[in-house]
């Protein structure tokens, strides 16, 4: 069942109203996780709606795919075109009336739509303004165009696949756009906590390729760090070709073992306490540098039983593991299914979907979903009436094709 609908003047970001002028994924992304603490987020869309809504399969009725729907609940739409005066000048005012704005144009695409942050900040003075960009405005990639697939590529994560699986891939899984999307949220909530302060017009750049190759090198620059470095790059716990789901008799399934306790563990559980005894495994710093042999005994003892079997052994010797899901057998974990991570509710023109409820806990602070994901443009005449608008003006700019709204 779906969750109690939490008063939206008691959630934590109440109060605080958001125009997002992005699309895809980073900017939605951000903006659903602003969204579900309770501000209030407008999607601005051009009359052809949010790219992801067609590119990531097909729904019930056109444009409402199951991305797009997973990434903007809790928002209204409004859809403008850009390209006329009109649209222009309401999407202005628009942004007039709001705390935050976001986009994620190119420079010169979001001047010519006398969007920018010295147009904003002539009409909302302390407007927090959020740019999110492929490549940092001072570089010489500045105004390239970035996909997530692009930057995979560019940061050098596709390229760590090479030592396991002996050629650059890409994750299957848009991994550049959600980070960055999470660090775009915290720069937000950075932004107007400063506002509490000092209220100011304050612009910001999130860009995402350093942004994640940040976090790459954070994670693998490794012995290159120190100044003369003391080793090559990469972590070698994560690169050998057995970090990976260890294969057992029947699957899959996943170990971890960090600490010393935790080794000693698995090898009793292995039935190999002979090891326990080897200097090449007693500390993490000696196993660092046999961690290739380590790897190839535990998937050589792992290999023999079943995974029903190393459920149950792991789990008496308290060892991090779970089974290797598949996307489908996730959905029947019963974890998953005891703290109603997924509620099936029912969308007004996609019919029952599944939601996938914010996993947070916080005192005073119930998630709900507040709205269903809206079509492309579902509430342009209620906001263009909220900043003033009467209805004539409205019909008008819809019959010209300045605004557009589902019949």
């Amino acid at each position: 069942m779906p969750a109690a609908i939490a008063p939206a003047a008691d959630l934590p970001l109440a109060g605080c109203r958001i125009l997002d002028l992005s699309s895809a994924v980073v900017g939605p992304y951000a903006t659903q996780v602003l969204a579900d603490y309770g501000a209030e987020v407008i999607k601005l869309e051009q009359p052809s709606g949010d790219i992801i809504r067609w590119i990531s399969g097909r729904s019930p009725t056109p444009g409402m795919s199951g991305k797009f729907m997973h990434m903007n609940r809790n928002k209204r739409s409004i859809a403008l075109d850009l390209k006329t005066a009109a649209g222009r000048q309401a999407a202005l005012r628009l942004a007039g009336s709001c705390d935050v704005f976001v986009h994620n144009m190119r420079s010169a695409a979001i001047g010519k739509f006398g969007l920018a942050f010295g147009d904003l900040r002539a009409v909302r003075p302390d407007i927090v303004y959020c740019n999110i960009v492929g490549f940092g405005s001072t570089g010489p990639y500045a105004d390239r165009p970035a996909y997530d697939s692009i930057l995979q590529g560019g940061t050098g994560l596709a390229s760590l696949f090479a030592a396991t699986q002996g050629e650059p891939r890409y994750v299957p899984y848009v991994v550049v756009d959600r980070s960055a999307a999470l660090m775009v949220a915290n720069a937000i909530l950075v932004a107007l906590l400063a506002q509490e302060r000092a209220r100011q017009a304050r612009e910001i750049e999130v860009p995402m390729f350093e942004s994640y190759a940040a976090l790459l090198l954070s994670e693998h620059l490794y012995g290159a760090t120190f100044e003369p470095p003391i080793g090559g790059s990469g972590d070698r716990r994560l690169l050998d070709p057995n970090a990976r789901p260890v294969k057992t008799r029947d699957g899959h399934i996943c170990i971890t073992t960090n600490t010393d306790a935790q080794v000693m563990a698995l090898f009793d559980a292995m039935g190999r306490p002979d090891l326990k005894a080897d200097p090449r495994f007693r500390t993490a710093v000696e196993r660092i540098d046999h961690i290739a042999e380590f790897f190839q005994i535990r998937a050589d003892e792992i290999g023999r039983r079943d995974t029903a079997h190393w459920q149950r052994v792991l789990a008496e010797h308290d060892i991090p593991a779970m089974p290797c899901h598949t996307i489908d057998s996730l959905l029947a974990d019963p974890h998953i299914g005891a703290v109603g991570l997924i509620e099936r509710v029912h969308h007004p023109t996609q019919g029952t979907v599944k939601n996938l409820r914010v996993p947070v806990k916080m005192t005073g602070y119930a998630p709900s979903l507040r709205h269903h994901a809206p079509l492309i443009g579902e509430q342009t005449g209620e906001i263009l009436r909220e900043i003033g608008y009467d209805d004539a003006r409205i019909q008008a700019m819809l019959a010209r094709g300045e605004a557009h709204q589902p019949g």
